[in-house]
């Protein structure tokens, strides 16, 4: 167990960080303001599944020999970013192709649930997480590292789904609150997955460009 004292400045600091819109919060407001705060919600269990894997990394020390290699950490950075930039291109592509009377069908909840568990194992910020601030709150002298990492990266977890699902329900009512006061069908379906793709693919361009930093002692 970390050391109770720390616990409420790790919890703060992961909530500051939580709430600052990075990759998984566009994702997820994306998401639910063109489908809804379920859909929202559904992205937030795949960001935060992710997460679990992120969390199982650090606790296994995977997190460090990423960091640590140009190579992988390159690998993984442009996996991601194209990743990205394709899907945004696929949902714009796919609003010009819209029309009035045939909107485009909602994305299957399985699609979403992988797509935000794709775009948060891909993010570099949340290794650099793990790597570089986490472990300036456990302690050796308050038993084994890998059960006090696996208890703050469960911490972390359960705050994002509190601070994601927030951004899930604002950007569903919100997005509804604007589709109530569209004109027109089309151009409200249009303008949403305009945004929706510029966001991904601004997110891609970001993760590509993201440095790296290795990792010395």
């Amino acid at each position: 167990m970390p050391p109770l004292s720390t616990l409420p400045v790790f919890a703060a600091a992961s909530l500051a960080l939580l709430v600052i819109p990075g990759p998984a919060v566009l994702y997820i407001v994306a998401r639910s303001s063109v489908q809804g705060p379920r859909a929202g919600v559904v992205s937030v269990l795949g960001v935060h599944t992710a997460t679990v894997v992120h969390v199982l990394a650090a606790v296994a020390g995977l997190s460090a020999i990423v960091m640590a290699s140009s190579l992988v950490f390159t690998g993984i950075k442009m996996l991601g970013g194209l990743y990205l930039v394709v899907v945004g291109i696929r949902t714009i592509l796919g609003a010009r192709t819209t029309t009035a009377t045939a909107p485009p069908a909602p994305k299957p909840l399985r699609r979403l649930y992988i797509d935000g568990f794709v775009v948060n194992l891909l993010n570099p910020k949340v290794a650099l997480f793990f790597l570089a601030f986490l472990p300036q709150f456990v302690s050796r002298d308050h038993g084994p590292i890998w059960s006090q990492t696996l208890v703050l990266g469960l911490l972390y977890i359960a705050i994002g789904f509190c601070s994601d699902g927030v951004y899930a329900f604002v950007g569903g009512h919100a997005g509804r609150w604007l589709a109530r006061r569209r004109a027109e069908r089309r151009t409200r379906v249009s303008v949403a997955k305009y945004a929706e793709g510029g966001i991904l693919i601004g997110l891609g361009v970001t993760a590509l460009l993201v440095p790296h930093r290795r990792v010395t002692k």
